[in-house]
């Protein structure tokens, strides 16, 4: 574990396109096999090496995303510590349920809209097509899955909350292969 910590510390986007870039992607293929009831692996190569690409940019936009919100551990920075600054939000802690609540909620309706459709744009890149069914559901997740589980990583150390958020996208996939099964 410490030289897991200690890589993370000192390879702050690589460990983030790493972690995304693998667990993101099998996300993907977990649902796809919920989906079918099939173990058979649903993606060529290529497009296996395209998933795992677009993964590891949405893993940096996630990074600098979470730190443009919640600031960095100890630090003043960061959009929620702004508002609290300006008397927009009530001051708390920063390891405290409500702090993570607000820096969860605040980027998941922002900046989550955004990296529902930017993703999509990507997956239709990668395969060739324009498919833009159930993009509601992806905003919709933003609501019930997404706030809730950013409000968990937001209480845990700073260093951690990439491989969660990561392990939250492998957990997405899942449910929504359960929600989606033929």
């Amino acid at each position: 574990m410490e030289v897991y910590m200690s890589f993370v510390k000192e390879n702050v986007i690589l460990s983030a396109i790493i972690h995304f870039a693998i667990l993101g992607t099998f996300g993907e293929i977990l649902s796809k096999w919920v989906i079918n009831k099939s173990f058979r692996y649903p993606f060529g190569f290529v497009m296996t090496l395209k998933k795992m690409v677009i993964w590891a940019l949405l893993g940096v936009a996630i990074k600098y995303t979470f730190v443009g919100f919640a600031g960095n551990s100890g630090g003043n920075d960061g959009f929620v510590n702004a508002l609290m600054n300006h008397n927009f939000l009530p001051k708390v802690s920063h390891d405290s349920f409500l702090f993570a609540f607000f820096v969860s909620a605040f980027m998941n309706l922002q900046f989550g809209p955004f990296l529902v459709i930017v993703h999509r744009v990507l997956d239709n890149i990668a395969a060739g097509q324009s498919n833009w069914k159930g993009i509601n559901k992806g905003l919709y997740c933003l609501l019930w899955f997404w706030i809730p589980a950013h409000t968990v990583t937001f209480l845990m150390p700073s260093d951690l909350r990439i491989l969660m958020a990561a392990i939250w996208s492998l957990a997405l996939g899942i449910l929504l292969g359960y929600f989606n099964r033929k």
